[in-house]
């Protein structure tokens, strides 16, 4: 597995991917699948921030899943706090791809000055809130029903990772 950037040729699997979380896992909570043209603005507001979009790819150069971050609010006071999310193609999950984007995610952010990351999880998925403890992730609450979606309340997990000392 090779750990790089991703480019705008690589938008249809990142769709792909982001479209199957929508259609079958509370991994995103919407209800539509997600557009071509949403991934043209999605790269069109990476790249104007300088924000990362890592791939993890087959030898063959297949994309096994991507991790990125953004603003985790729009204040300014915020800047230096930054919102990932690691998502893994259907059937590669439990093969150690997420372990490889996240780490590879919060080395880039350390380098890039980001004093806190924090991921907003699912608090029904065990396997990324153990993926996240496993890099010092703490859990630092709980939303209650925030979420709806396939006819159920959601709770979502806030984790946070602090990576500097100020």
């Amino acid at each position: 597995m090779i750990i790089a950037p991703c480019t705008r040729t690589h938008a249809p699997e990142i769709l792909a991917i982001f479209n199957h979380a929508i259609l079958h896992s509370t991994a995103l909570y919407e209800y539509e699948p997600r557009t071509p043209d949403f991934m043209t603005a999605w790269f069109d507001a990476k790249e104007r921030a300088n924000l990362p979009v890592l791939g993890a790819f087959e030898e063959t150069g297949a994309l096994l899943g991507f991790a990125t971050y953004g603003p985790f609010r729009a204040l300014p006071a915020y800047h230096p706090t930054a919102e990932h999310s690691v998502y893994v193609r259907a059937g590669h999950h439990r093969q150690g791809v997420g372990k490889a984007l996240l780490r590879a995610l919060i080395a880039t952010a350390r380098q890039r000055q980001i004093h806190t990351l924090v991921g907003v999880i699912d608090s029904a998925n065990p396997a990324s809130l153990a993926l996240h403890a496993s890099f010092g992730f703490q859990n630092v609450g709980i939303l209650r029903e925030v979420g709806l979606k396939f006819d159920r309340r959601l709770d979502v997990a806030l984790c946070q990772l602090l990576l500097s000392e100020a």
